[in-house]
């Protein structure tokens, strides 16, 4: 049974007609999916070209942090294609409603979810009971939750941030030129008491024809300065499920030196020159059995944009990754050599931010002031190789 459902079929509630871009408030749909006790958003729009592909659609988890579970382009002459590693929308309701931990790791399995207030892994002195860990921050104590490690032994970690349960208010859908957009707002607090001060934060997703289109705000409501970061962890599908031929760019003309038991920088950044990591080639680097969870900094931005391409030319399929915000400072690449998709995560920051292996080196957090702001812009577009 087809469990998606228009939103913009079901709304029960939209402005006076003649008010530009009506706003239609998801929340009184009915008959629609729900996971994390919220209504799933679906965004549509109807290809119209016949020689170049275009995005059809993006389906959003409001009760979830925002993840974008699902997107959408069609190819002519192929139909659809799913861009996002993900299962089906029942088995993902499953999956995060039925077999998620308190700490919604299951979120960053599937699709692409937000990473907020930081991105990747951030190491510290570890609890007794082995549950949080603490680092600092300006001579400031951040008290965070750890994850199980990936394998016996290993060290644990606190990762991908602190919203992958957050639910979202205001949810509405909006008509703009080409298509839709989806925006709300999570009132994120002190991210349950695990930060310094409180947050709203502001995300809009977009959906057109040549462009998807997805932003965060973090604002400072508290009273006290706060460290904020901000990424994103989409899994971006190989259609022909053949990684032996798919090729990688990055942009990055450093990589971080990692420990060899869990992925940590050691606080050297080294030159990709003549390495696996030099993935600067015009048309990518072919992937072939090489895995990849790792860490570019010093991007290269061609017309403002540190842009990533997975190409996937058996399928005539490539989608560009484009962080246009300046300050996204690093790019984190996971791709395991055995599995069949490429994660391409923009993210403000280098990984551990908050440790002294970094020195006086700028880790990429933004300090916010009470009542201030930043934003973090990526934008995707699909081609042909």
């Amino acid at each position: 049974m087809k469990l998606i459902v228009r939103a913009v079929a079901l709304l029960t509630l939209i402005l006076p007609v003649g008010m530009a871009g009506a706003l239609i408030l998801v929340s009184q749909a009915q008959g629609v999916p729900e996971i994390g006790g919220q209504k799933v958003v679906t965004l549509t729009r109807t290809a119209i070209s016949t020689t170049k592909p275009e995005f059809t659609s993006i389906t959003v988890l409001p009760g979830r942090g925002m993840e974008v579970l699902q997107i959408t382009a069609n190819f002519p002459g192929k139909g659809n294609v799913d861009m996002l590693t993900s299962p089906d929308l029942a088995t993902a309701a499953k999956t995060l409603d039925e077999q998620d931990n308190e700490l919604g790791g299951k979120s960053v399995t599937m699709g692409a979810a937000f990473l907020i207030p930081y991105p990747n892994r951030v190491r510290g002195k570890l609890s007794e009971d082995g549950k949080t860990l603490t680092t600092e921050w300006q001579g400031h104590s951040i008290v965070l939750p750890v994850g199980a490690p990936r394998r016996p032994g290993a060290e644990v970690f606190a990762m991908h941030g602190l919203i992958s349960k957050a639910k979202t208010s205001e949810v509405k859908v909006n008509k703009v030129a080409d298509g839709e957009e989806v925006t709300g707002v999570i009132e994120a607090g002190d991210f349950g008491g695990h930060w310094l001060s409180k947050t709203r934060l502001s995300i809009t997703i977009r959906l057109a024809g040549d462009a998807v289109d997805a932003s965060v705000v973090a604002r400072n409501v508290g009273k006290e300065p706060e460290p904020m970061a901000i990424g994103w962890h989409p899994y971006f599908n190989l259609p022909s499920g053949d990684r032996t031929q798919a090729r990688l760019s990055v942009p990055g003309s450093t990589v971080a030196e990692v420990e060899s038991n869990g992925n940590i920088p050691t606080g050297k950044l080294l030159p990709v020159d003549g390495t696996k990591f030099d993935l600067r080639s015009s048309g990518g680097t072919v992937l072939a059995g090489t895995s990849f969870d790792d860490n570019w900094s010093h991007l290269d931005r061609k017309g403002g944009a540190a842009t990533v391409q997975v190409i996937d030319p058996a399928a005539h399929y490539g989608v560009s990754i484009e962080g246009l915000s300046p300050e996204i400072k690093t790019i984190q690449v996971f791709a395991p050599a055995a599995r069949n998709f490429v994660a391409v995560e923009h993210q403000y920051n280098f990984v551990d931010p908050f440790d002294s292996q970094w020195g006086s080196m700028d880790t990429g957090m933004v300090t916010l002031k009470p009542g201030k702001s930043t934003e973090w812009h990526v934008r995707l577009r699909v081609l042909v190789p």
